[in-house]
């Protein structure tokens, strides 16, 4: 899901996303916080990439609101915003539990930089949920013949 009030920087975020071939991506987007709660869906969200400044509800609001929800709060918040204040980007972590940190303007490279890794750790959590568990050994059979017990039952 890309957030962002300006339509040009969620094209430019989306197009970036993709050059950057760090993943196949199926794009959802919202021009506010407010209007991405309403169609956020946890169950087909995998990644979400939003500004910091919008009206209404902002990035920060947004992102919290997320980690509130249970069902949802593992899934990657990537914020994108021109706030490139290590301050800001503290009480992003700190206060909205961010996931990562990309400072507009950004490049290919610093996306695939920056994103690649959130992009394999979601796979490999995906890997070991999806995992079939080892398959069980079956017990061995039942020893015929001349064992104590089968003198005494038989």
């Amino acid at each position: 899901m890309v957030i962002d009030d300006s339509r040009v920087m969620r094209n430019m975020v989306m197009q970036t996303l993709q050059q950057a071939e760090v993943a196949n991506f199926v794009f959802d987007e919202a021009g506010s916080g407010s209007e991405a709660i309403g169609k956020f869906d946890a169950d087909k969200t995998d990644i979400i990439f939003v500004d910091w400044n919008m009206p209404g509800m902002n990035g920060i609001e947004f992102a919290r609101e997320i980690r509130a929800m249970k069902w949802a709060n593992h899934i990657p918040i990537v914020m994108i915003t021109s706030e490139s204040g290590q301050e800001k980007q503290q009480n992003a972590y700190d206060k909205a539990r961010i996931t990562c940190y990309v400072t507009k303007p950004f490049t290919v490279d610093e996306i695939r930089e920056k994103v690649g890794p959130v992009i394999e750790d979601l796979q490999k959590k995906r890997d070991r949920t999806a995992a079939p568990a080892p398959a069980k050994a079956a017990p061995p059979p039942p020893k015929q013949g001349g064992g104590f017990f089968s003198k005494l039952l038989g």
